[in-house]
């Protein structure tokens, strides 16, 4: 069984990660916006800096993601992008997949329903080589 290891908690959201499988599950719980969104891309640099390359954003527990968060999202892909990393996304939820997809970004993206599916496949090389022109 995985440590899950928090990284932010506040009143608003906490995020906080586990490896499974060569992946760093970030697990982020609370809404994405103006305010939290900034603690997205700080907890992937924090992740980025401590060896981290392929990441999983785990936006299950995420009941809200707007504009800035999504941008928060891309800026993160970015960094991971130029450590030659990997990023899977996984949500359940309509409402958070139709953000990415009125945006233009979801064929940007890998999808999964859950954390256990993205995981399932150990990261090999770098997922994001070829981002966001896939």
């Amino acid at each position: 069984m995985a440590m899950r290891t928090n990284i932010i908690r506040s009143e608003r959201m906490v995020i906080s990660y586990d490896v499974v499988n060569g992946w760093t599950v970030l697990e982020v719980d609370g809404e994405i916006d103006v305010h939290t969104s900034p603690r997205i891309t700080e907890a992937v640099i924090k992740l980025l800096d401590e060896g981290h390359r392929h990441l999983v954003l785990d936006l299950c527990f995420v009941p809200f993601l707007d504009s800035v968060g999504l941008g928060a999202v891309v800026a993160s892909t970015k960094r991971i992008r130029e450590r030659e990393g990997s990023l899977r996304i996984t949500s359940s939820s309509a409402r958070l997949l139709k953000v990415f997809e009125i945006s233009g970004l979801h064929d940007a993206y890998e999808f999964y329903d859950s954390p256990e599916e993205a995981t399932l496949q150990a990261p090999s090389g770098s997922g994001l080589a070829h981002w966001p022109h896939g």
